[in-house]
């Protein structure tokens, strides 16, 4: 805790008048008291002293001392600064008038998503080309991790090529767990952000009207191991028959969001699936799903998976 105060202090020594305790009792009543994971804690009182000092996130920089230097595979939590050497291995049209560039990095461990303020007025990025890449953070959107560009971020052009690596994979198994945060749920609609509402809140942006989506976090277990995979709103809807409107008008009769899971979890649990994607971090995003056999019951899947 004192270590997490610490780093927000010197973010914000400049700007406001407070001390290391001050910051270390507002996270300690937060996680303590009010029981919020010590991230969201973090975020909270991040928040409310950007509140304060009128700034903007992106004014912050990466602070706490430096950031790690990492590769884009081992990028598995949002709201991290780090540091890439990294290809731009493709580039497409932004869809919005607020983002200057958007495509994709890549380096030897694989690619990832990558957007461009158009506000944080950096150089323009080129296809093919080879960067370091300083003070860039991570983001999620079911799963899937990217990174944002901003004002803070050093770009530099490097005489060096990247081989990128295919981080691709196929695993198969049988559906043994669907995850907390599944089924139907609500997304932060405030531009640039897709986190999903915890109790009606963002820990971004506070309280908002969220945006329904659909997603699954399940595991897959081969019998030998076991693999975390997440289906995205259209992988859903192939995976359980269920689509986003039918859900919606589901929870409404139910008066109760989670009777989609349940539903979800009847149709699919005990079923062998073999499934094809990405890794972003411990989990594998579904782009490409067979059904292996007929459906059985969970419970009996699970021993023959194991026996296997």
């Amino acid at each position: 805790m004192r270590t997490q105060a610490e780093e927000i202090h010197e973010q914000f020594s400049d700007q406001l008048d407070i001390t290391v305790e001050d910051v270390e009792e507002r996270l300690d009543t937060l996680v303590n008291e009010y029981k919020v994971p010590v991230e969201e804690a973090r975020r909270s009182v991040t928040n409310g002293y950007l509140d304060e000092a009128d700034m903007e996130r992106d004014d912050l920089g990466g602070g706490g001392g430096g950031n790690e230097r990492v590769e884009i595979a081992d990028i598995d939590t949002a709201e991290q600064w780090v540091d890439l050497t990294a290809k731009v291995t493709d580039l497409w049209e932004p869809r919005s008038d607020s983002i200057a560039q958007v495509g994709l990095l890549g380096d030897e461990s694989g690619t990832i998503k990558f957007t461009k303020w158009a506000k944080s007025d950096l150089p323009t990025l080129e296809a093919g080309q080879v960067y370091d890449l300083g003070n860039v953070v991570t983001d999620e959107y079911q799963g899937d991790y990217s990174v944002k560009l901003n004002r803070t971020t050093t770009i530099e052009e490097l005489e060096e090529d990247i081989e990128v690596g295919d981080d691709t994979v196929t695993v198969e198994g049988a559906l043994v767990d669907i995850q907390s945060g599944s089924g139907l749920i609500k997304r932060c609609p405030e531009e640039g952000c897709t986190r999903v509402l915890q109790n009606g809140r963002c820990s971004e942006h506070g309280e908002v009207e969220g945006e329904f989506d659909l997603r699954i976090k399940g595991v897959l277990d081969d019998g030998n191991e076991v693999q975390e995979i997440i289906f995205d709103q259209e992988a859903t809807e192939e995976l359980t028959g269920i689509e986003l409107q039918e859900a919606k008008d589901m929870a409404m009769d139910a008066l109760d969001t989670t009777v989609v899971a349940d539903e979800m979890e009847t149709d699919t649990l005990g079923r062998y699936y073999r499934v094809t994607g990405p890794t972003l971090g411990r989990y594998v995003l579904v782009n490409d799903l067979e059904v292996l056999d007929d459906p059985v019951d969970a419970e009996s899947a699970l021993i023959k998976a194991r026996s296997i």
